[in-house]
């Protein structure tokens, strides 16, 4: 087992206790097939988002719905295609909309597999604040996975140059 694969091992080791639904059904997987930033997959990503969002959490002091937090931050890409080769075949648009549009797909593919609650529903469809101007984030969690978001797009971005 890499490096890489032992990290992410752990990490489902884990996040298992709050989203075992998440790793055991729907199409969570298929993620893995797809790169998000550099070298890391989707579902790369995804879990490094959660990671981060829950130590920036306890770092912070605030209180959260861990559960909901990482079930919200493992689905907020949930979009399940490789947004680097295609348009979104939906409505037309060319790849550079994909940051504007892929929380609504995300969030549609989520419902379709999974049961989500008002906050997990609230993370998916508001994590790319600010580029979505009006989807202003209401909730802690949802806040907690903006910020790791981008800090994990950082770090990914960063790691994969230099490695």
């Amino acid at each position: 087992m890499t490096e890489r694969e032992q990290k992410y091992f752990e990490l489902e080791k884990k996040m298992r206790p709050y989203a075992a639904r998440i790793f055991d059904g729907g199409r969570f997987d298929e993620m893995d097939k797809n790169i998000q930033h550099g070298k890391t997959t989707t579902k790369q990503h995804v879990m490094n988002v959660a990671d981060i969002s829950m130590k920036l959490g306890d770092a912070l002091h605030i209180q959260y719905s861990k559960g909901e937090l990482v079930r919200g931050a493992l689905l907020h890409d949930y979009f399940l295609y490789d947004w680097h080769e295609r348009a979104n075949e939906e409505n037309g648009r060319p790849k550079s909309f994909h940051g504007f549009l892929h929380p609504d797909i995300a969030l549609k593919n989520a419902e379709e597999d999974y049961y989500l609650s008002k906050r997990e529903r609230e993370i998916i469809k508001n994590h790319m604040w600010p580029l979505t101007i009006t989807r202003v984030p209401t909730c802690r969690e949802a806040w907690l996975v903006v910020a790791a978001d981008k800090m994990a797009t950082i770090s990914e971005f960063f790691v994969d140059i230099f490695s």
